[in-house]
């Protein structure tokens, strides 16, 4: 059966199916022949579709053909979409506690990151954070670094003046401290944004270099664990409500752990892919130690100020920030 929905057949297909209770339309923004689309979404939708057998059938729509990656919780809130593959932190303030995913140091890899934010979503101290929809699974990618056109980076006097792709906020706030000027924008805006010389590099992992075609733009990568952008894949509360009893419980058996270490694990697998073919055709730049002490002295700074922000909002940021690396350490247990 053919899943992936391209944009020319997307928006017909959406409108004759809404009416199915029985079909869901899951959302993403990453295009139609990225490993994601197959390892994440399409794999995703098999093993529900077997699991319910006739009982539902799982429509993939890639590359924002149902709604802007910026939107891509909302969609899901208001049913635009039944699914949707979102980045809590695309939306600045609403999901404080989830961010804290993305603190730099705080884990190595994407299967552990993403074993981590499970742990504490199913822990329930993010159940006010997602309380408008279903998550279904939620995930980490691997540490993002710093990748620039022309201008290498192998110091933080380099860093000064910059003007950097940020994710979100919490990342802005440590490039604000490393002496950059961030620039916010989803991950689909960098390689424009790139091109016509509006940034001068961007924050990304090793695997999303070659997901936005960013390589051929990108002549210098500085190695440095800035951040781990969270995910979240979450359903229309009222759709999933109204699955029969042998659909929803095909959701539920591919809810939680599995999946986000699939995802997590596919950019490790994927990243490493890249950070070889770049170290073979571009410059990537390894920091001295002394200057990564001092980087890390930098993003340390970064991250005891948001916990700080937090605690002062009356949230419980260290709490949270403690309980993410206790899970850290137990998921580095489990998943070795």
């Amino acid at each position: 059966m053919l899943r992936t929905l391209t944009a020319s057949g997307a928006v017909a297909l959406a409108l004759a199916t809404c009416s199915q209770a029985d079909t869901l339309r899951y959302a993403h923004f990453m295009s139609a022949n990225s490993w994601q689309n197959q390892v994440i979404f399409e794999d995703w939708a098999a093993a529900v579709e077997a699991e319910a057998g006739e009982d539902l059938d799982v429509q993939v729509f890639p590359a924002q053909t149902l709604g802007k990656a910026v939107a891509g919780y909302d969609n899901a809130v208001m049913g635009i979409v039944d699914i949707a593959w979102a980045v809590p932190g695309y939306t600045a303030g609403r999901f404080p506690l989830s961010q804290i995913m993305e603190l730099p140091g705080l884990f190595k890899t994407g299967a552990v990151g993403s074993c981590a934010f499970q742990k504490l979503y199913d822990s329930g101290a993010l159940d006010s954070e997602y309380d408008d929809t279903h998550v279904l699974f939620v995930h980490t990618h691997d540490p993002g670094h710093l990748h620039t056109a022309d201008t290498p980076v192998r110091s933080l006097d380099d860093m000064k003046g910059l003007k950097l792709r940020r994710p979100t906020q919490v990342v802005g706030d440590l490039l604000t401290n490393l002496g950059a000027e961030p620039v916010g924008m989803p991950a689909p805006n960098t390689y424009e944004a790139l091109q016509r010389g509006a940034i001068d590099g961007y924050m990304l992992p090793w695997e999303s270099v070659e997901s936005f075609r960013l390589a051929e733009l990108s002549n210098y990568h500085t190695v440095f664990g800035f951040y781990a952008l969270a995910f979240v894949t979450t359903m229309n509360k009222a759709k999933y409500e109204a699955l029969s009893p042998e659909a929803k419980a095909a959701v539920d058996a591919n809810s939680g752990m599995k999946w986000a270490v699939t995802a997590g694990g596919g950019y490790d697998e994927a990243g490493a892919k890249v950070l070889a073919e770049l170290r073979e055709n571009s410059t990537v730049i390894d920091l001295s130690e002394q200057e990564r002490a001092a980087w890390n002295e930098a993003a340390q700074k970064a991250s005891d100020s948001y916990i700080a922000a937090l605690d002062a909002q009356g949230l419980p940021g260290t709490q949270t920030y403690a309980a993410v690396q206790g899970y850290v350490t137990e998921c580095e247990a489990e998943l070795n």
